[in-house]
């Protein structure tokens, strides 16, 4: 998965993985609840640019668009990522979607630049790099946006790779899903990591653990 040539029907095969795994162990929610929690004190009519962090082929964006289209708030989503193939097959998944736009940037260069948005998210995304580069990012982040970065990330458990495997082996067609899967939820978190890095990132921090040993990281500007 952090191959940036990835692509063909592998590529499709594995994207079609990694929508199953969010449906049934519900990682979307984790990221949708966290950007509801920072517009909380916001005005519904007010107009908001949500950025996706390794957007992947932008499933998170377009349940996203189609979450605050039922609740009538105007929302413009960027998605961000450095694979150019993954970028196409995102294009062509959601041309329904005026509101999303995808842009090819790898986040850790230091040339890059990201537009402007009011809320980032990164949505199992950060387990794939070292804890410098992740502080390194968030506070890059957070100093960016306007209302401030919603995480969602694996926690590390013993039982989360046991079970892991089970599903893998019900769910998951992709043998780069199945492999890969499972090197993620070694890479995952402990709380007290996730702790120990906020005390090196601005913002206003709450870390909690959620549904199918997933960690909500929300940072407040």
């Amino acid at each position: 998965m952090d191959d940036f040539d990835l692509q063909g029907a592998e590529m499709q095969q594995l994207l079609t993985d990694l929508k199953t795994v969010n449906c049934y162990l519900g990682g979307n929610t984790v990221t949708l609840s966290g950007i509801e929690l920072l517009l909380k004190d916001i005005p519904a009519t007010t107009s908001i640019t949500i950025a996706d962090i390794g957007c992947g082929d932008g499933e998170m964006l377009r349940q996203c668009a189609r979450y605050f289209q039922k609740k009538k708030i105007a929302v413009h989503c960027l998605g961000i990522d450095a694979n150019a193939h993954i970028l196409e097959e995102a294009a062509i998944r959601s041309t329904e979607f005026q509101n999303i736009t995808y842009h090819k940037i790898d986040v850790f260069s230091q040339e890059a630049t990201i537009p402007p948005f009011d809320i980032a998210c990164c949505t199992l995304f950060l387990h794939h790099f070292k804890n410098d580069q992740i502080i390194t990012l968030l506070n890059r982040l957070s100093q960016t946006a306007r209302l401030g970065v919603v995480v969602n990330d694996l926690a590390r458990n013993r039982w989360a790779f046991q079970l892991f495997k089970i599903f893998g082996w019900l769910f998951l067609k992709s043998k780069i899903a199945k492999h890969d899967g499972l090197v993620s939820v070694a890479r995952g978190f402990k709380k007290r990591e996730l702790k120990a890095m906020s005390k090196q990132i601005e913002g206003t921090h709450q870390i909690k653990l959620k549904w199918a040993f997933r960690y909500q990281w929300i940072i407040k500007k």
